[in-house]
C-alpha cells in the first residue's frame, strides 16, 4: 500500500476555504478516482513543534492506493479536472509526497 500526501504549506498570506474543501473538493477527489482510492485522512494543522509556532502545511490530505501504478493511472485520467479546483479553495500550492505505508 502506498499513500499520496496531498500539503498545503502554511503562510502569513494563506487562504484556505475548509467548508468548500471538505463539501466540494474531497468528494470530486474520491468520486473521480473511484474503488482505486482505499482511503482519505484530511488533517487540518493547528501549531507546530515550538509552542506558539505556526503549523507549517494548513491542510495535509492523505489517500491510500495498492501502488504507485494504481494511483498514476486514475489521477493521470482527472488531474486537469483535479488541479483546476484548487483555486476555487485556497491561494496555496499544493506539494505532493508518496509513501510507502510500512505500519
Amino acid at each position: 500500500m502506498i499513500k499520496v500526501s496531498v500539503m498545503y504549506p502554511n503562510s502569513e498570506d494563506i487562504v484556505f476555504n475548509k467548508e468548500y474543501y471538505c463539501e466540494k473538493h474531497v468528494p470530486l477527489v474520491s468520486k473521480l478516482l473511484g474503488d482505486a482510492l482505499k482511503n482519505t485522512q484530511v488533517d487540518f494543522g493547528l501549531a507546530g513543534g515550538l509552542p506558539g509556532s505556526p503549523a507549517l502545511y494548513v491542510v495535509m490530505t492523505h489517500l491510500t492506493f495498492d501502488s504507485i501504478e494504481a494511483f498514476q493511472a486514475i489521477f493521470g485520467l482527472h488531474s486537469e479536472e483535479l488541479l483546476s479546483d484548487i483555486p476555487n479553495f485556497t491561494n496555496s500550492q499544493p506539494q505532493i509526497q508518496i509513501s510507502e505505508i510500512l505500519i
